[in-house]
């Protein structure tokens, strides 16, 4: 009803209280030239600066609003709560530690505030674990003071989110219009659950105003054109990413960080990515999703050793099980010499067509790396699974290339029986002549085959 509101506001007579209503009006209208004219009249007064500061925490200039409330607390110690709007600000900025340290000071006075409890736990979340951010609202929740019924629906909202999505699908529905961000947890756990297409049905009509609500849509349209193949989502994706990042008030952040080097990804810009990643791996040392990008990063550099180290720190099944993570570190050990390790990774897939475009990977990259014993192996079987002459030539090729390193005495003789296995195993009329010159060397040398 924000149109009657100011319409009722505008009969009202001038004074400092019809400004701070239309001050506010004009941002829910998102109406900038109304905005400025009512910021140009506030004064230098207690409530105007509250409103204004109010203004600036909803469009997340929290700094901003920070100084402001700092300001009036040094002259006016009493007024206790604007702690807890400072310590809401410095959450808003990721110093939570800092934000405990404010909030402790209301909280000695005011043990059992709600929403000062809320913060508390949602700071613990943020610093410790779901765990330790349940065990701050314990209390609360086993009261039943009318504190507690007022935020009720915000505590039942906040312990799944504690809880890593538990009754995620009981709870957060009937809160979707209800708590702004009872929609995007909901959408985080469509997304954690692979249903991607919900959490874009979700979404697709939510008009983004803050960051996180920019960088979920970002995720949300990313997830949705690697599903679907869609470069129209993927660049939707880049650009939300790429207005967060470059924004004033988050191009510093962490989540700012992090959009940047998701915005450059999606460009295939890899010497960006790793400038955003590598200005703030220390925060993320343990954190899968993180290391899984960073490898990949590292790996499209060509830095395949180090690749190889930060892909074997992953320990999500679900990311190992990967193609795209099979598929790098496969490349990667094959880089670092180690092809035998890229040849394990194959043998423990079941049948699929991601085991197929495996072995294709290790027969074409053993065979630039001249390492022709395990190329010719995964030309062999892509040979017999589908018999296309690329094959064969892929496999006659390599199995020339190991007789070459045997006769340069850089692979083991023992290995021309089982290069001979392989060649005839096809029925190719080039077979015969190949065999022959391998047994004619094989008789002179005195290599039993």
């Amino acid at each position: 009803m924000y149109t009657q509101a100011e319409q009722a506001a505008l009969k009202a007579p001038k004074s400092g209280l019809q400004n701070r209503l239309l001050f506010h009006l004009a941002h829910k209208f998102s109406d900038e030239k109304k905005l400025m004219s009512s910021h140009q009249n506030l004064q230098d007064v207690t409530e105007d600066q509250l409103s204004l500061a109010s203004i600036h925490y909803m469009r997340s200039h929290y700094q901003e609003a920070i100084d402001i409330y700092k300001r009036i607390l040094l002259d006016n110690r009493e007024y206790l709560a604007l702690n807890v709007y400072v310590a809401l600000c410095y959450y808003k900025l990721d110093y939570y530690d800092v934000s405990q340290e404010v909030l402790a000071v209301y909280l000695q006075q005011v043990p059992d505030s709600t929403i000062a409890l809320n913060l508390k736990a949602c700071n613990h979340f943020r610093l410790y674990n779901g765990k330790a951010a349940e065990a701050e609202l314990k209390n609360l929740t086993d009261s039943a003071s009318s504190s507690f019924e007022f935020g009720k629906e915000l505590i039942k909202h906040n312990l799944v989110v504690f809880r890593g999505g538990e009754g995620a699908l009981q709870v957060l529905p009937p809160l979707v219009d209800v708590i702004p961000e009872a929609r995007l947890n909901l959408v985080i756990y469509y997304l954690q659950q692979d249903d991607v297409q919900e959490a874009y049905n979700l979404i697709k009509d939510l008009e983004p105003t803050a960051p996180q609500e920019y960088i979920l849509k970002g995720v949300v349209n990313a997830a949705l054109g690697q599903e679907m193949g869609s470069r129209d989502h993927l660049k939707i994706a880049q650009q939300f990413f790429q207005l967060v990042g470059e924004s004033a008030s988050e191009c510093d952040t962490i989540p700012g960080r992090q959009c940047m080097s998701s915005c450059f990804f999606l460009l295939r810009q890899f010497p960006n990515v790793l400038i955003y990643l590598n200005s703030i791996k220390s925060y993320f040392y343990n954190n899968d999703t993180f290391n899984f990008n960073y490898a990949q990063a590292k790996a499209a550099m060509g830095n395949f050793s180090e690749a190889e180290e930060v892909f074997l720190l992953i320990q999500s099944e679900k990311i190992k099980s990967d193609f795209v993570y099979l598929s790098w570190l496969a490349r990667c050990y094959i880089m670092n010499k180690k092809p035998q390790l890229a040849w394990k990774l194959y043998l423990k897939m079941e049948t699929s067509g991601d085991s197929f475009n495996l072995l294709q990977l290790i027969a074409n990259d053993c065979y630039k790396m001249r390492q022709f014993y395990y190329s010719a192996k995964a030309f062999d079987i892509l040979e017999r699974l589908d018999n296309n002459p690329e094959y064969w030539e892929g496999k006659r090729g390599a199995c020339v290339g190991v007789f070459q390193m045997i006769l340069a005495g850089r692979e083991a003789k023992e290995t021309l029986r089982e290069v001979l296995h392989l060649l005839k195993s096809t029925g190719n009329s080039q077979v015969e002549y190949i065999v022959r010159v391998m047994k004619k060397w094989a008789k002179e040398n005195r290599v039993p085959v």
